[in-house]
């Protein structure tokens, strides 16, 4: 089954992403896989400090996983997964579309603000476009619920 690929983070563009995913994994019988990066510097403590922070860190994303995912069973009959990895962002989603071959697609949602389309989008499509063996699919932050069911 070819998976779609989203990456969980606090950004309001990342819904779209989801959004998109999940209409086109219901349509085509593909799935989604939802990827969530914990930075390192995050843990930057003594040992069992950071221990405990990296549990929290893990407890929130499963919590917010489960969120999107009753939405999504709800709405698109489409139960995603979770993957967690640590590291920088680029480097941990290049990281999992090496290890998982069953991910066909990487959907990114692109931010509206000044600061442009993100750091994931910017870095995926410029110099390190090379290392994706798959396409990516950006989703305009700006575009709205009906907007992304039309073109899906």
């Amino acid at each position: 089954m070819r998976k779609f690929l989203i990456i969980l983070d606090d950004t309001p563009e990342m819904l779209n992403a989801m959004r998109y995913a999940a209409i086109r994994a219901a349509k085509t019988g593909g799935g989604v896989e939802i990827l969530a990066i914990v930075s390192p510097e995050e843990f930057q403590h003594f040992m069992g400090v950071a221990d405990v922070m990296r549990a929290e860190a893990h407890e929130k994303i499963e919590a917010h996983f489960q969120v999107f995912k009753d939405r999504m069973e709800k709405r698109e009959g489409v139960t995603p997964s979770l993957a967690i990895r640590e590291g920088d962002k680029v480097d941990a989603v290049l990281k999992h579309l090496k290890e998982n071959p069953e991910i066909g697609v990487v959907v990114l949602g692109a931010g509206t603000e000044n600061g442009g389309p993100g750091l994931l989008v910017t870095a995926l499509t410029g110099r390190r476009i090379g290392e994706l063996r798959v396409p990516i699919t950006i989703v305009p932050g700006s575009m709205t619920k009906e907007d992304i069911i039309a073109v899906t």
